[in-house]
């Protein structure tokens, strides 16, 4: 006889026996196709140091938060320079007239960095630090062959400090440049970015030849003359002083006075309101020699300054160099001749009048004995002038 198991007793039992085939491996389990074996773990333990600062990542989201970072921290120094020069006009007399330009905090005692440009023949000096912050400023040296001044206010606005000055003397081209100045006198700290674009050039200027300049793309206009030029961390490598263009307008070629000089001269300025110049008082007329004008000449040197004239009482004149005694005509040009030509200067040949000129301005100073080798007669001789500041009246003041 079969006994039937109620319907609840019998949900009951399968239930329990589908847990326990869950809870005992191949117990009551439906056979599975068997697995492979695992891979073998291999547990390394590392030693991690405290990681130190990270490099800043090479992303435009990471150059632009640098740029904004430089910015932030450099704009506040960055002044607003307006002048105000007497001009003399033909119908009504003498008439003031302003000028603006740009320049930058140098130190806390409220002494800016300009051009001399910007300041020259001021009868007033004003500076604007933003807003509504704007100061009278005395003008404290200038040096116009560096074209370079030193202004200063009574005080720089609370939590405004100096740019932080760097280095131009490892500068390569290709390297970020950052500009910021008053283009126009109207823009107000207004930020380009650019690249160097070339180094140690030379650029005559109406008044002065600057030298070492660097030259870069960033955007620079009438206006900025006197603000900064600034590496990719902010750090002053140039003082903008002129643009290369035909309209007037960046033209993609701006140029600045090396920072290296800027230390040279600006502390000289501080202290003595004047920057020297060492002065050797040749006049050459640009007589340079060529060969073709060394045969015509029937000099037996084809390299060389020719002595056209000396300053009276000069270095040059006080060392016994003998200036032309002659004109005579080579080709369709007149030429004094009959004098020293200068060959070389401390050992460096000057076969052109930018090589005595530049080594004179770049390596020498007022007070140092430096030797000439000269061709006097045909024959080859040295002597030695000590250098003196250059006459006022020769600076372009």
């Amino acid at each position: 006889m079969r006994h039937r198991i109620p319907y609840p007793i019998l949900a009951i039992v399968v239930l329990l026996a589908a847990s326990l085939a869950c809870s005992l491996p191949g117990v009551l389990a439906p056979p599975r196709a068997p697995s492979p074996s695992p891979t073998p773990q291999v547990v390394v333990i590392v030693a991690t140091p405290t990681p130190g600062p990270l490099p800043p990542a090479d992303s435009a989201d990471s150059v632009e938060a640098r740029r904004i970072a430089v910015y932030e921290r450099v704009a506040p120094a960055v002044v607003n320079v307006t002048t105000q020069v007497l001009r003399s006009s033909f119908f009504w007399g003498t008439v003031p007239e302003e000028g603006s330009g740009s320049g930058f905090l140098w130190d806390r005692e409220g002494h800016i960095v300009t051009n001399y440009h910007v300041i020259q023949g001021a009868q007033k000096v004003e500076v604007s630090f933003g807003g509504d912050v704007t100061l009278p400023a005395t003008v404290i040296g200038a040096d116009p062959l560096n074209d370079l001044a030193v202004i200063k206010v009574e005080s720089a606005p609370a939590g405004v400090e100096p740019v932080e000055v760097g280095s131009s003397g490892n500068l390569k081209v290709g390297q970020t440049a950052i500009a910021i100045g008053n283009p126009f006198g109207q823009f107000e700290r207004t930020l380009t970015v650019g690249v160097i674009s070339a180094l140690n050039r030379t650029i005559e200027t109406d008044n002065t030849v600057l030298r070492g300049v660097i030259q870069t793309d960033a955007a620079i206009n009438r206006g900025n003359s006197g603000g900064p030029l600034l590496d990719s961390s902010g750090r002053l490598i140039g003082v903008n002083s002129a643009i290369y263009s035909p309209t007037g307008t960046s033209a993609g070629v701006g140029l600045a006075i090396p920072v290296d000089k800027v230390r040279r001269v600006v502390p000289v300025l501080l202290r003595e309101g004047r920057y020297p110049h060492p002065w050797l008082g040749i006049e050459g007329l640009g007589y340079e020699l060529s060969p073709a004008l060394a045969r015509g000449l029937d000099l037996p040197v084809e390299r060389g300054l020719l002595v056209a004239r000396l300053y009276q009482d000069s270095p040059a004149d006080q060392a016994g160099l003998r200036s032309a005694r002659r004109e005579v005509i080579v080709g369709n040009r007149r030429y004094l001749v009959g004098g020293d030509v200068v060959a070389a200067v401390d050992g460096k040949p000057t076969a052109k009048w930018e090589d005595l000129n530049s080594y004179l301005e770049e390596h020498t100073e007022v007070g140092q004995t430096i030797t000439l080798t000269i061709v006097r007669d045909g024959k080859e001789m040295t002597v030695k002038a000590t250098l003196v500041d250059t006459p006022e009246s020769l600076q372009g003041n």
